[in-house]
């Protein structure tokens, strides 16, 4: 019989805050979580883990990179100072791998900066028009999920293709399944499904649908993302082994 191999013992390194998150839970639940504040502690700590066991798995996150652009934007100071943090990190956690180690470093998304004017930023909370039927506008400003009043997704439809024009990719859910925007259509389950907006909306641009009395927060946002450009889609991918 083959050899058996030790099992891996997984774990986790990121803020103290994200140790009970919903998206921890969902995405990153059966390891042991390590909370560090500052990136040089994340690494370190994840540095340690990999080298406790003979067959480690660890996943660091480090925010502040995605923070900064959502603050303050791309084209900031503070983003490329963050960028340039994330390298130096880098270069710490390869400077401590353990023999026969891979290390992966990608990201979950892009993301581009909106600009202020009206024109790239439409109001859902003062346009009556794109309210119209709406019984719920959920999703972000550049990836939004428009629920419809029972029977009227149809005329909601129609008047989102008519007021956002060729700026934006406006679908029903249907059509946005089929185009593959949530992966393989016969790969999304029902209750994928019936999470689905009666029409999703998608900047082709750098325009965003925000609503600036019920989303204040979310509408003070420079960098965002959630839509299909490249810029958002295409993230790169390093590999470093030892």
């Amino acid at each position: 019989a083959p050899p058996t191999r030790p099992a891996c013992t997984p774990a986790q390194v990121s803020a103290p805050h994200f140790r009970e998150t919903p998206l921890t839970e969902v995405a990153l639940s059966g390891g042991t979580f390590h909370g560090r504040f500052t990136g040089e502690e994340r690494m370190d700590r994840a540095a340690e883990e990999l080298a406790a066991g003979d067959r480690s798995l660890v996943y660091t996150y480090y925010s502040e990179l995605d923070g900064a652009g959502h603050k303050y934007g791309t084209g900031s100071d503070t983003w490329r100072g963050q960028l340039m943090q994330v390298d130096r990190l880098v270069q710490r956690l390869a400077g401590q791998l353990p023999p026969r180690t891979a290390l992966y470093v990608t990201a979950d998304h892009g993301m581009v900066d909106v600009p202020e004017d009206p024109e790239s930023r439409v109001d859902y909370d003062e346009d009556w028009e794109l309210g119209a039927g709406v019984a719920l506008l959920g999703g972000e400003g550049r990836a939004r999920h428009v629920y419809a009043h029972p029977g009227a997704a149809s005329d909601v439809l129609a008047v989102w293709r008519e007021v956002l024009g060729d700026r934006f990719w406006v679908a029903s859910r249907e059509e946005a399944l089929a185009a593959g925007w949530f992966g393989p259509p016969e790969l999304c389950e029902e209750r994928v499904r019936a999470r689905i907006g009666d029409v999703v909306a998608a900047p082709q641009g750098l325009s965003a649908i925000v609503a600036s009395e019920t989303e204040p927060r979310e509408t003070a946002l420079v960098g965002m993302h959630g839509s299909l450009t490249a810029a958002e889609q295409y993230v790169p991918l390093i590999e470093i082994r030892t």
